[in-house]
């Protein structure tokens, strides 16, 4: 039995406290939104994150950050814009055997940093393991069979959160391909709006399909020049990752690209549909990759989109009408496949 605190009130975050808490784990949930702890209290449930699932009442609910002392396992599960100055509240009462495990997805503004280095910065003393992969909030707290990813450069801690975590519907791979895990994580985010802008737009399974697979080539590629190992995007960070978010209503950002798709604005699409880690990453990758020299054109065709005020049938045609070329010429350059 473990003690554990998650930090934040999302759904995913909540998904896993009633997953950790259902093991017979010690688990405390800590969120600053006093009005959804609230509702939490007087409900049993969060209506607008988690609809129709039950929260314990064995689950400790806080807004006190002190929270997290000398636990044993502190989940991060908030966006990604956020992770930084949460984890800084956090860092003071951080003991050195906690570990860290986070489960946004995303790249931070500003510096182009993944998730795990911006952990590493705010609480060096910790080991950060992380979480990622195929998984729905909505289906995760529901007991739904679920595989996921663990990944950290130490394997002995994503060994130990696998064993304290895995049950009979939750199944933990271990991966020490950190930077591969985490790009695929966050990048899939952006092909998953491009999607859902072509489901918007009544486009069919062969536009969806080729945007997957172009788009799984432009995470291996971004990946590759970060230094992650290619195979990883054929496992479950990668396609996985990648198959769930493009063809699900569950996900956010597939719902606010169909919005888009549909005339919507694409700040108004994400007023209506919160948190879209797309829209955000989108801005970041498309900056990162310049930086890197990658070409990533369908990115950068939906970052002309949600903040050039391009359009999407425009945009569209744009991928499909470049100059012809092999399909495989595009992949010499990783030859030397890990």
């Amino acid at each position: 039995m473990a003690d554990i605190t998650v930090l934040g009130s999302g759904g995913f975050g909540l998904a896993l406290a009633v997953m950790c808490q259902s093991m017979g784990h010690n688990v405390t949930v800590w969120s600053k939104f006093h009005e959804e702890i609230e509702e939490i209290r007087t409900t049993g449930e969060l209506a607008g994150k988690l609809p129709g699932v039950k929260i314990p009442e064995e689950i400790v609910l806080t807004e006190d950050m002190e929270c997290v002392r000398d636990k044993d396992v502190v989940l991060v599960g908030i966006p990604t814009k956020f992770v930084r100055s949460v984890a800084e509240e956090a860092a003071p009462y951080l003991s050195g055997k906690t570990v860290i495990v986070n489960t946004s997805k995303g790249l931070e503004g500003g510096t182009y940093k993944r998730m795990s280095e911006v952990l590493k910065e705010t609480c060096p003393h910790n080991p950060i393991v992380v979480l990622t992969g195929p998984s729905h909030a909505e289906e995760l707290a529901r007991g739904i069979p679920t595989t996921v990813a663990l990944a950290c450069e130490d394997v002995q801690y994503a060994e130990y959160i696998q064993d304290i975590f895995t049950t009979n519907t939750m199944r933990l791979y271990v991966n020490t391909d950190v930077i591969g895990c985490e790009v695929g994580g966050a990048m899939k985010n952006i092909i998953a709006l491009a999607a859902g802008i072509s489901d918007g737009l009544g486009y069919g399974d062969n536009t969806k399909a080729a945007l997957m697979t172009r788009g799984i080539h432009e995470i291996s590629a971004l990946g590759k020049a970060m230094g992650a190992r290619l195979w990883t995007f054929s496992g479950l960070t990668g396609i996985g990752d990648l198959i769930v978010t493009c063809t699900s209503m569950h996900s956010r950002n597939r719902r606010a690209g169909i919005l888009i798709g549909q005339g919507v604005s694409a700040e108004e699409a994400v007023r209506q549909v919160g948190t879209v880690e797309g829209y955000y990453c989108c801005e970041v990758a498309h900056g990162l990759a310049k930086e890197l020299g990658v070409s990533m054109p369908i990115t950068d065709e939906l970052y002309h989109l949600l903040f050039e005020g391009g359009n999407a049938k425009q945009s569209l045609k744009k991928l499909m009408d470049r100059p012809n070329r092999h399909e495989c010429e595009e992949y010499q350059t990783f030859s030397n496949i890990d």
